[in-house]
């Protein structure tokens, strides 16, 4: 199965220079917790409610603060065309619970989701990358402490 029949094609995409707020608000509207953001028809980030919440709330940043300055730039992404079953692995390695899907030239096209994994008879690919998902990182312990 591809990951193109599996994803998420009607998504929103948030401007870098709209709000934090506006950000929120799209999210309650589509029932999200991320949205890819674009500029001059290129994909350049993603923000979460997470980024919301610990990239700016929890550091004192205001609701009108634009989306670039807590955005993440790094975006990781597949190909409408990949395997559902190898992204599904990557997102496990990744860690990720969605990521941003491109056509060949990288445009984008869709969103796909442990979700939207979930909903299809790959479950198993989903449920082996929510395990890897949910475990610590190397960064990070259980007790919020890094290794020494």
């Amino acid at each position: 199965m591809r990951v193109s029949d599996a994803m998420t094609r009607d998504i929103k995409v948030a401007a870098p220079d709209q709000s934090l707020i506006d950000a929120a608000k799209m999210m309650a509207e589509c029932d999200c917790g991320a949205l890819p953001v674009g500029e001059n028809d290129r994909l350049i980030g993603m923000i979460t409610d997470r980024d919301i919440v610990v990239r700016a709330l929890a550091q004192g940043k205001s609701s009108d603060t634009p989306i670039r300055d807590v955005m993440s730039e790094e975006v990781k992404y597949c190909y409408e065309e990949d395997d559902l079953d190898d992204v599904a692995h990557n997102m496990g390695d990744l860690q990720v619970r969605r990521l941003p899907v491109v056509n060949k030239d990288k445009r984008l096209v869709g969103i796909v989701s442990l979700g939207d994994i979930a909903n299809t008879e790959e479950t198993r690919a989903a449920a082996e990358a929510l395990c890897s998902i949910s475990e610590p990182s190397s960064e990070h312990e259980s007790t919020g402490q890094r290794p020494h």
